[in-house]
């Protein structure tokens, strides 16, 4: 009895740890941004704005945790036959039907009532994510150019849920310049994508046919200047920062951080999982935590 007992939680433990592997939790770094409008509207010592934009933040940790179980359900038969995709939980067949769409349906269910507590309009943005994203997996990622213009959707979406959950009014800048970094990320992921899979890369995902290495190049650099250029003069135009026009001194952290980013992408074919990078790359790791300090000293110091 003893021994069945021991299987049994032996058994429910690998199954937490596929359902966890399985939701990203690396992949709710990206859900800071939700966090933007709280900062740079002023708003971080307003402990209710504060409150409502961590229930914003949980809400899309959630949504996005719920669309993964759905992407990887639809793609299990294309992950088996991906180099790195086909250790996943789903594809690997570690978890059951009952697994993933109970998973799925209960941090559905913890997204919406988030973005309902969040207040606002945080629940209707939650809820087009959501729906925008089971179109990009059923559709729109198949579609070059497109699909990364969907990925930046989303990340505006991020941000406008969080400014509507604090009810602060955004600079346009703002918006701008969260496309143009999300543009950037998901063009370099593009490029790691095409490279490890050179040769049977549409097999796997048709858009990449579509994608050759220069355009790509190509797309890397425009988003990477214009980020660079809108970032610099969302610093001196934005009016929700300080007069003085001293958050250009953070300038040289961000263009620094998409330097090291593409010497990263260029020099050790990195790129293809950004929180990856974000997270492991320490020089990289120190710029953007310098960074984000200065920026907290320059509107609240």
């Amino acid at each position: 009895m003893e021994r069945e007992w021991s299987s049994a939680l032996s058994a429910l433990a690998l199954v937490g740890r596929d359902l966890l592997v399985t939701a990203r939790p690396r992949q709710w770094l990206k859900n800071a941004v939700v966090l933007a409008p709280l900062v740079f509207g002023r708003q971080l010592l307003n402990m209710s704005a504060v409150i409502d934009a961590t229930l914003a933040t949980l809400s899309f940790c959630a949504a996005g945790s719920a669309v993964y179980f759905f992407n990887d359900w639809c793609d299990a038969a294309a992950d088996r036959e991906h180099p790195l995709k086909r250790f996943r939980p789903i594809a690997a067949g570690r978890l059951r039907r009952i697994h993933v769409w109970s998973a799925f349906t209960f941090l559905l269910l913890l997204a919406l009532v988030s973005a309902w507590a969040a207040g606002g309009a945080t629940r209707y943005v939650v809820g087009v994510y959501v729906v925008m994203m089971i179109a990009y997996t059923v559709r729109l990622k198949h579609i070059a150019l497109l699909d990364i213009f969907t990925i930046a959707a989303g990340f505006v979406l991020r941000v406008w849920a969080g400014a509507t959950a604090v009810d602060v009014p955004l600079s346009p800048w703002l918006y701008v310049c969260t496309v143009l970094l999300a543009l950037f990320l998901a063009v370099a992921k593009r490029r790691h994508e095409a490279l490890l899979l050179e040769g049977v890369a549409a097999h796997h995902r048709p858009a990449l046919d579509d994608y050759p290495v220069p355009l790509l190049d190509a797309l890397l650099h425009i988003t990477a200047t214009a980020a660079i250029m809108t970032y610099s003069l969302y610093t001196f135009f934005a009016p929700s920062l300080p007069d003085d026009h001293s958050m250009m001194f953070t300038i040289p952290f961000v263009l620094y951080g998409i330097f090291r980013y593409l010497y990263l992408v260029y020099r050790r074919d990195l790129g293809g999982v950004p929180e990856q990078v974000l997270l492991d790359d320490r020089p990289l790791l120190v710029t953007i935590v310098a960074w984000g300090v200065l920026v907290l000293v320059l509107l609240y110091g």
